[in-house]
């Protein structure tokens, strides 16, 4: 029997109770390790090279270095790592539009 593969997560979302709430959420889930979560884009972008996660769940309004900046930079410097955008903002798509390579999902 081959062992099952596991996905390396960060979360990275700067409001705390949020960012908990997510981590612990995944933490339930079979196949799923949270490796690290950041309260900012610049952050996030440091634990990525630190850590090689799968994906990223990525804010897109964080102080210091805001989600979009930091999705084109995990994106063009790590491009292995997937991003998925996780906002309540009503619309996405204009704020992605200067950002290439964009997230996988929103």
């Amino acid at each position: 029997m081959t062992a099952r593969r596991v996905t390396r997560v960060v979360v990275a979302d700067d409001q705390t109770v949020v960012r908990e709430g997510i981590v612990m959420l995944l933490g339930l889930l079979p196949g799923i390790e949270v490796v690290g979560s950041a309260a900012d884009g610049a952050d996030a972008v440091r634990l990525v090279a630190e850590l090689d996660p799968d994906v990223v769940l990525m804010d897109l309004r964080m102080p210091r270095c805001d989600g979009v900046e930091a999705t084109r930079r995990v994106r063009t410097e790590h491009p292995g790592t997937q991003v998925v955008v996780l906002t309540t903002m009503r619309t996405t798509t204009r704020s992605f539009l200067p950002c290439r390579p964009g997230p996988v999902a929103t």
